[in-house]
């Protein structure tokens, strides 16, 4: 049992199954996928993400492995739905939604990883639980700083639509993803990794851009500060 790859009865998932999913008896590409999907919304969306998880489990649609059981407790899941209410409408308010992804980095990561070594916690391998933390937490860190930075871009617009545009486009995407790992993994899984190389070649970007604002407000570059 300590290897994924050889654990019996792993299968895929398949849409309309009428039986609940049992993410431990899944395939290694499987449990990799999700690893990867939980860690990458969460770097967008955490609350909802904890929300999603915690009401599939509760409702009986998906048997939790005992590394995310708990996210199925009632009081668990009415503290997300009342965190992500508050993360819904903070984000959606330009300014205040930077001020927000701020406070968010010091959980949106460590939660990434978490959740995605949480997919593994019913297995007794440190090595498999060891390497989707960190790939949990490097999506979320990668998706997060892409999502902070465009964020902050867009709050240099005056006119507040972008801003608003930005973050339904967020809450579609983090929606998307986890219906997506529920129902095809594997497309998940890749279209998290083409994301995650979008977000790679845009981040250098975003922090060039950003620091010529920083230097254009305090006076020391008056330049333009275009992208």
């Amino acid at each position: 049992m300590g290897r994924a790859s050889e654990r019996p009865g792993a299968r895929p998932w398949h849409k309309g199954r009428q039986e609940p999913i049992i993410v431990e008896s899944l395939d290694v590409a499987q449990l990799i996928a999700l690893a990867a999907v939980l860690g990458f919304a969460s770097g967008i969306r955490l609350y909802a993400v904890l929300l999603v998880v915690g009401l599939v489990g509760f409702a009986g649609w998906v048997q939790l492995p005992s590394g995310l059981a708990i996210l199925q407790h009632p009081w668990v899941i009415g503290a997300a739905a009342a965190m992500f209410l508050v993360e819904f409408v903070a984000d959606k308010i330009p300014g205040v939604d930077t001020v927000w992804d701020g406070i968010q980095t010091f959980i949106r990561i460590p939660a990434g990883a978490a959740l995605a070594a949480g997919v593994f916690g019913g297995m007794d391998s440190a090595t498999w639980t060891t390497v989707a933390a960190i790939l949990g937490g490097s999506l979320a860190a990668t998706s997060h700083f892409t999502k902070a930075g465009t964020r902050a871009a867009a709050n240099t617009s005056p006119e507040p639509f972008s801003n608003l545009g930005l973050s339904v486009a967020e809450d579609i995407t983090t929606a998307g993803l986890l219906w997506l790992v529920l129902t095809h993994p594997l497309v998940a899984l890749a279209l998290v990794l083409a994301l995650a190389l979008v977000a790679a070649w845009l981040l250098p970007k975003l922090i060039r851009f950003i620091a010529r604002m920083l230097r254009r407000i305090f006076g020391g570059d008056p330049s333009s500060a275009g992208p």
